[in-house]
């Protein structure tokens, strides 16, 4: 299918219809639709949708520590500036966050327990906020 384009532009650049604009975002939606029926009617489909699962997730989980050490490496002077005790409040914050985020089902599963594990959260958080700015604050 091709787009049709209106006389009016805007920079020199052609716009699509709003007739075509319709159409793209059908054809787009029909695109997901089959896939989605793909993995959902075909035999092994839902196993091959808990492998892409996964692979994101480890993805997902890769740019987060990418993430983690290029930020290490950015403020090695700040970190290696703070004092013993900061240095281990602020891993120990950091540590804590780790083990509430591995936590969540466990804390998920009692009453009462997703309360907790935000009060947990905010805690970590507000610590290693703390410790960061006040090691990154010049008097």
């Amino acid at each position: 299918m091709q787009a049709q384009y209106s006389a009016a532009s805007v920079g020199g650049e052609p716009r699509l219809t709003r007739i075509a604009e319709v159409l793209q975002t059908v054809r787009n939606v029909a695109i997901i639709l089959a896939l989605a029926a793909v993995v959902d009617f075909l035999p092994g489909g839902g196993a091959a949708a808990d492998t892409v699962m996964a692979a994101l997730t480890l993805i997902f989980f890769a740019a987060i520590a990418w993430f983690v050490y290029r930020l290490y490496r950015e403020q090695q002077l700040t970190l290696a500036t703070l004092s013993d005790a900061r240095k281990a409040g602020l891993f120990g914050a950091v540590g804590g966050i780790a083990l509430l985020i591995v936590a969540y089902d466990e804390f998920s599963s009692w009453t009462g327990g997703v309360l907790l594990w935000i009060a947990l959260m905010a805690g970590c958080v507000g610590a290693a906020i703390m410790i960061w700015r006040s090691a990154s604050t010049y008097y």
